[in-house]
């Protein structure tokens, strides 16, 4: 891990400025076979954390581009090491050539993740807060945004660290009487018991609360569905903000699906409106219409819009029929009319259950409540305790979570059945080298591959 190594750390294409990084103990040194500052300083020489004008010339002392060079010693840096950035101006003949001559002069192209394994690797972060970072470059959704960083900052690793000191008092206890049987004795079972219900209490709401979270980095897909000419494509639009679907008063003039990515009080949706399922001769409308049933199966939620105008039909029921089971939201649509003739009573009596909200896509009246009443079915009722407090995890940790979280009750099932001292110390034992899994203390080198490989190049 002593050799240097260099990658373009912005994004390709155009740019004010691209970004070339470098770490290693000689980044210094390789920078200064191809940098010339303004000053006539060496890169040592230069003041640590601080911008540099100079140049970047070639082999031959050609000027390749005008610089701006900063110097991070470690351990004061992103990796741990000694970091060399370079900002060079965008644009990829510009800082191709730059990082060409970066290499040349020393350094061999960084891996994927290599910098943040770094980082890892010499203490820097933890495996969850190495985690988090792609997190947050990843982010679709301001809270996903703020939930990763969170975790960069250490909100995990300090809940999975105070779940290791509790497991970690429970095996000092069963080792004790497992070691010096004599001497110790048994150990206060109800102590043991009441030490692992506190283990159990905070992975549990570690679990459940990050359920809740886990959509505001992977999103959710929601189907609005009805029988034609209720009001899908309207609602659309108006979701939106734009003419996705064309809205007439002819039956059926949505015969495909059509969608777009918005975002419900912070969470990324994949909206799709549908064709209007009824029973048609229409050979393209039945094909629409077995669409929106393929789209029905694979849909998160179900946004059913009925028709105040019209009541409840024969197609209505049916759809319902076909959504059974489905988290789903009741919209009533053109609820500003005159003369209707369907009612929430009316509604909540046939389709008991279910959370129902009254709008207008045409006067886009009832939004708002329309969207609260998504987000609670989205993510379910907070705890008061836990507003502000949720934690994200990605799915390898919330298998690891789940993993210790069975061992910690198993260890309960023993503590109650009083089983063998050392039977029981190996599911404590389970569950803390789960702890030590998730935040890379003791990681197996084919999961922390998989892991920094998923990064882009220069991170």
């Amino acid at each position: 891990m002593n050799d240097c190594i260099a990658a373009i750390s912005t994004p390709p294409g155009e740019g004010g400025i691209a970004i070339i990084r470098i770490s290693g103990e000689n980044a210094p040194e390789v920078v200064d076979r191809i940098f010339e500052a303004r000053s006539g300083k060496r890169i040592k020489e230069l003041k640590t954390h601080s911008l540099n004008l100079g140049y970047i010339k070639d082999e031959k002392g050609y000027l390749v581009d005008e610089v701006l060079v900063s110097r991070m010693d470690g351990p004061r840096s992103y990796t741990g090491e000694n970091v060399v950035e370079i900002n060079c101006h965008g644009g990829g003949i510009a800082t191709r050539r730059c990082l060409e001559l970066v290499m040349m002069a020393g350094a061999r192209l960084a891996e994927p993740g290599e910098f943040t394994k770094r980082a890892f690797l010499n203490g820097r972060l933890d495996m969850v807060q190495a985690e988090a970072v792609i997190d947050l470059i990843r982010a679709r959704s301001e809270k996903a945004l703020a939930l990763s960083a969170r975790n960069l900052e250490g909100a995990l690793s300090k809940a999975l660290k105070d779940v290791e000191d509790e497991l970690i008092i429970i095996n000092s206890r069963l080792e004790g009487s497992i070691d010096f049987p004599e001497e110790v004795g048994e150990p206060d079972w109800a102590e043991i018991e009441e030490h692992l219900r506190v283990v159990e209490a905070r992975l549990k709401r570690l679990v459940a609360g990050s359920k809740r979270v886990r959509v505001y980095r992977d999103g959710v897909k929601v189907v609005i569905a009805g029988k034609p000419n209720v009001g899908k494509s309207s609602l659309l639009n108006v979701l939106t903000q734009k003419e996705k679907a064309i809205v007439t008063e002819i039956p059926g003039t949505t015969r495909d699906l059509i969608e777009d990515l918005i975002y419900i009080k912070g969470i990324p949706v994949r909206i799709m409106d549908t064709a209007g399922i009824r029973r048609t001769q229409d050979v393209i409308e039945k094909i629409g219409v077995e669409r929106t049933r393929e789209a029905l199966m694979e849909a998160e939620i179900v946004v059913f819009m009925v028709d105040a105008s019209t009541g409840i039909s024969d197609d209505d029921l049916d759809i319902m029929q076909q959504i059974e089971g489905k988290r789903k939201l009741i919209v009533i649509n053109k609820e500003d009319i005159e003369n209707r003739v369907l009612n929430v009573d009316e509604v909540r009596t046939r389709f008991p259950g279910v959370a129902i909200v009254e709008i207008s896509a045409l006067e886009e009246t009832g939004i708002e409540d329309m969207e609260e009443a998504l987000e609670k079915l989205i993510i379910g009722q907070k705890e008061p305790e836990e507003t502000g407090q949720e934690i994200m995890t990605n799915i390898r940790q919330e298998q690891a979570i789940n993993a210790a979280l069975n061992h910690v009750q198993d260890a309960i099932a023993g503590v109650g059945n009083r089983l063998p001292i050392d039977g029981i110390a190996v599911d404590t034992w389970g569950a803390v080298s789960w702890i030590e899994e998730l935040t890379g203390k003791a990681i197996k080198a084919d999961v922390m591959e998989r892991i920094f490989a998923d990064f882009c190049i220069g991170k």
